[in-house]
């Protein structure tokens, strides 16, 4: 069987991880071994922090709601609200009730407002009945 030289297809590869590896420092980005090593670290990383990414704003989104909420005094809690919220069938993620609660703080306030026009007017109903 003769013997088949890979040298073009071998410095294809390898030229395709330096190229990932050229931002990476010292002999991260020079030896082949390291950065097989590094991109496989780098690839797990970014797949983590991915999920943890979408974990931190959403932690946001809450602290902001609850700050505004708390600063004005609306008389709620961010559970008590969001939970008003569903109840009322106001479908607003969190995301957007931050927005909101910063580039309009009113728009926030009149919400909660009519949140609580419509829980009064459930409770009366319901005393009628």
């Amino acid at each position: 069987m003769t013997r088949i030289k890979r040298a073009y297809i071998a410095r294809r590869r390898r030229t395709k991880m330096h190229l990932f590896a050229s931002s990476f420092r010292g002999a991260h980005s020079r030896l082949t071994r390291t950065i097989i090593q590094q991109k496989i670290r780098a690839l797990v990383s970014s797949h983590r922090d991915r999920e943890k990414q979408k974990r931190n704003f959403r932690r946001l989104w809450i602290t902001r709601i609850n700050a505004v909420i708390r600063e004005r005094g609306v008389l709620y809690s961010y559970n008590k609200l969001l939970h008003d919220l569903y109840k009322s069938k106001l479908l607003l993620n969190r995301k957007i009730l931050s927005q909101i609660a910063i580039s309009n703080r009113n728009c926030l306030y009149m919400i909660s407002n009519e949140i609580k026009k419509t829980e009064v007017n459930c409770k009366e109903y319901a005393e009628l009945v």
